[in-house]
């Protein structure tokens, strides 16, 4: 077995439990300000070619260099290889990311895989003294985003969640103006996720194509049978991999609005919602409603989730002019209130009038920003540390435990556990198989 196999993570622990609330200083990596940052880019597929895409403009302004891609997926490695060929660029390559752990040249890890091996990748990163770019949602259930924090902390490693909005400066400013009360005391946050999303249909199951490595790919899942609706993209709906498009595009919209509202863990979720329409391969919900209470700022908040699957309105003058897609959010406040399009926009409209305030469109690189953070050596300089990028994914995977279990669901955030149900409780974690367990202790 490889010594990565045999590793467990930090136990949780009150010391642990404080830390991860306060910024991290943790130990130097380069030599000099000014050493090259030797970065891996893990699952290159999709998400994997954007974070190749947005890792290549700061070569030269951040001295950062692309040292290794790795895929279970031998086609599509080919595929980035040729492309970063053109460029003049020869990054090493892997199928097995333990293998590409191993090489101690590597400085940091830019980690697109699917939801289900987030976690692991993270912590086995962190255990072999890699930096982490997470893609979200961080965790694919609430257990691996306790770990990921304890194994960031306790190894001391810089570990950035891909909510790359909190790098954009227009939202940056959007928060600023909701802490300095232009809309008021805000009460309530709603996040949309109206993304039109066809049906994937039904196929059978079949044999992996050739120079897919199967197994390695399932890694933490249960074994099963090859399926090509539960592989590329299309594991994003089940459960056994992805989170349903609230953990997939929702998780965006969700963090803004934890962001905005100035919340941490919620005390309350309740979900309702079904796969409508649809008779196809996914079980997760296309559709999906649910609210969360959040009494951080000793007072009670709301954070309502919509997600829809197919023809839906704007609201705001979200999605307007664009397309038929409305991402977003909005925030309402006792003087106003103020909406996020996408990523990089918001507005604001004030008083019973709702005369038009302060607005702004903005960008921002969140890869840049990590390796800022890579090279001070402290999670202060994150814009998304993986804390905030944990708990935007328990506010996920409670309102998906609430829809499963059918009923509200009780959490505690001292102690991050559900209170009063058992059937609640055993979705907090999953079945491991080895040797790819989230394990509890180091």
């Amino acid at each position: 077995m490889n010594k990565m196999d045999r590793r467990d993570f930090l136990t949780t622990s009150a010391g642990a439990a404080a830390g991860a609330l306060a910024p991290a200083v943790v130990t130097k990596a380069f030599g000099k300000a000014n050493d090259r940052i030797r970065v891996a880019v893990v699952g290159v597929r999709g998400q994997g070619r954007s974070h190749i895409r947005s890792i290549l403009p700061l070569a030269k302004e951040q001295n950062v260099e692309i040292a290794a891609l790795c895929d279970i997926d031998e086609s599509v490695l080919a595929e980035r290889m040729k492309e970063l060929d053109g460029k003049g660029l020869k990054p090493a390559t892997f199928t097995d990311v333990r293998r590409l752990l191993d090489d101690k040249s590597i400085d940091a890890v830019s980690i697109a895989t699917p939801n289900h091996w987030h976690a692991l990748g993270t912590i086995w990163a962190c255990q072999a003294g890699k930096d982490v770019y997470i893609e979200k949602p961080a965790s694919h259930n609430v257990f691996e985003g306790k770990k990921m924090v304890e194994a960031a902390r306790k190894h001391k490693r810089i570990v950035q969640v891909g909510t790359q909005s909190r790098s954009n400066s227009a939202l940056q400013e959007a928060m600023q103006k909701i802490r300095e009360g232009v809309i008021g005391d805000v009460y309530m946050a709603r996040a949309l996720c109206y993304k039109w999303r066809d049906t994937i249909g039904r196929k059978q199951d079949e044999a992996a194509p050739a120079g897919v490595h199967y197994d390695l790919w399932l890694g933490p899942a249960p074994k099963r049978n090859f399926n090509p609706n539960r592989f590329h993209y299309n594991w994003h709906w089940n459960w056994e991999y992805g989170n349903g498009d609230i953990g997939n595009q929702g998780i965006h919209e969700i963090d803004i609005a934890r962001w905005g509202l100035g919340a941490n863990l919620p005390t309350k979720a309740s979900a309702m919602g079904g796969h409508f329409m649809f008779d196809d391969d996914q079980n997760t919900p296309n559709t999906q409603i649910a609210t969360l209470e959040y009494h951080d700022t000793g007072r009670k908040q709301l954070m309502v989730i919509e997600v829809r699957h197919w023809i839906s309105n704007h609201e705001a003058g979200i999605g307007e002019g664009t397309d038929s897609n409305t991402i977003g959010n909005i925030f309402y406040g006792s003087k106003g209130y103020l909406a996020i399009d996408g990523y990089n926009s918001y507005k604001t409209f004030l008083g019973r009038e709702q005369t038009p305030g302060p607005s702004n469109r903005g960008s921002g690189s969140h890869h840049a920003n990590f390796f800022t953070a890579m090279r001070g050596r402290t999670t202060a300089e994150l814009t998304a540390d993986i804390v905030e990028g944990h708990r935007s994914a328990v506010a996920m995977h409670l309102a998906n435990i609430s829809y499963r279990v059918g009923d509200t669901v009780e959490f505690d955030p001292a102690a991050e556990s559900v209170k009063g149900n058992g059937e609640a409780a055993k979705l907090m974690t999953r079945d491991y198989r080895e040797p790819f367990a989230v394990r509890e202790k180091v």
